[in-house]
């Protein structure tokens, strides 16, 4: 298994703690592959995570969303099978997961659904007003406002003005 150092970059840079700590846990963490999973970009600011979960029902299902972390747990409840039941072949897989997700800042998760054994999560990405790009103006001079034009029966409304003149 390849193992990146980011020595170097750690002693040149400040506040970057977190990232490369997110990159070597990646690397370690690259190995487990249960449950399978898909990341999906569906516009600018919605993303979807799709878990392949057969056999697990709802309340067998976790899912915490904290500050930065999204974590999805499972916990198989055992099923009572009868006592002259025999498996001669296990092919599901039977057993408890953990799998973390590390969100950006200002993503939320919008909703989450099980369904057809596929477990859908939306998350939305909201930055708040104070966070938006912002016009400057320059030297103190403000940008010319823009007049809100309705549409609609533009003509209506010069000739209700020009009965008005004409009264």
């Amino acid at each position: 298994m390849a193992r990146i150092d980011f020595t170097p970059y750690r002693r040149s840079t400040v506040g970057f703690d977190h990232l490369f700590d997110l990159l070597e846990s990646s690397v370690r963490n690259s190995g487990d592959n249960y449950p399978p999973f898909n990341i999906e970009k569906r516009g600018d600011d919605e993303f979807r995570i799709t878990l392949a979960l057969a056999g697990f029902r709802p309340q067998d299902i976790d899912i915490t969303a904290q500050q930065n972390l999204l974590t999805i747990t499972g916990r198989k409840q055992d099923e009572a099978r009868g006592a002259d039941s025999e498996m001669l072949h296990v092919g599901i897989a039977n057993r408890g997961f953990e799998r973390r997700f590390e969100l950006a800042d200002h993503v939320r998760v919008a909703n989450a659904d099980l369904a057809d054994g596929l477990l859908v999560i939306d998350l939305l990405r909201e930055v708040p007003e104070a966070m938006k790009p912002k016009k400057i103006a320059i030297n103190g001079q403000q940008a010319p406002a823009l007049n809100v034009v309705e549409s609609g029966d533009h003509d209506s409304a010069d000739d209700s003005g020009a009965d008005r003149n004409a009264a």
